[in-house]
Parts: C-alpha cells; sequence; structure tokens
C-alpha cells in the first residue's frame, strides 16, 4: 500500500499547468553505510494526474494499492538538499500495482532452462 502524502503543481512544455500526486511507501529499515547504525525512511513516487487543485487536496491520506519500485532509467544528476552533494543516479522510484509487483516476482523466480543438462542423463553432485 502507498499513501498520497501531497500534491504538486508541474507546468507543461505548452505552459499549461497540471497536478501531480505525490505518494510513499510503508516505513523501512536501512542500514547506514556510513556509520552501520539503521535509520527510518520512505520511499516516495510522484503520479500523474488529471484532477484539480480541490480534489488533489481532498485526497491526501488516501491508501493505494501497490508499491514503490526502483527504476532503471538513463543517468541524471541530483543534488542532495541536505548537504548540497551533487550525485549521479540510475534510477528512479516509480509507483507500480499489484499486479505489476505480481508479476516482477514471477519473473524473478522463472528457471532457466539453459543451466539445466541437456544430454537426459541424471548426475549427482559430489
Amino acid at each position: 500500500m502507498v499513501t498520497i502524502i501531497n500534491y504538486k503543481e508541474r507546468q507543461k512544455e505548452d505552459g499549461t499547468s497540471f497536478f501531480v500526486l505525490e505518494v510513499q511507501g510503508g516505513l523501512e529499515m536501512i542500514m547506514s553505510k556510513a556509520t552501520g547504525q539503521f535509520y527510518a525512511t520512505a520511499k516516495k513516487a510522484h503520479l500523474s494526474s488529471t484532477f484539480d487543485e480541490m480534489t488533489c487536496s481532498a485526497l491526501i491520506g488516501t491508501k493505494i494499492p501497490g508499491s514503490i519500485m526502483k527504476d532503471r532509467c538513463e543517468p541524471f544528476t541530483y543534488v542532495v538538499k541536505e548537504t548540497g552533494e551533487q550525485i549521479t543516479l540510475h534510477h528512479r522510484w516509480v509507483y507500480v500495482t499489484e499486479e505489476e509487483v505480481k508479476s516482477q516476482e514471477d519473473k524473478d523466480f522463472e528457471a532457466n532452462a539453459q543451466v539445466f543438462s541437456s544430454n537426459g542423463a541424471l548426475e549427482y553432485a559430489m
């Protein structure tokens, strides 16, 4: 489940505006590479919408089935607001439906027939 936590107005190339919904996943505990200590965080993503501002405002707090997952993309530069550090990212966080999550899990567990013997003889490992 993800929760709508905010909305933002964005501009199209033609100058017209639209609203995106900011969604947040559940609490996650991540171990810091620098200190080895855990910290609490949650993934966020933005969803384009056709809603007006009043509707977006009313939707804050609504829970939606699905998850936020990492999606590979072309590298881009990002500045960390808190530190001013400039980093290059090769991914973005996107909202996916429950069906897409299950489909991805199925792909992760598909057997690769190329790793099995094709000679038809059963041989045990020693």
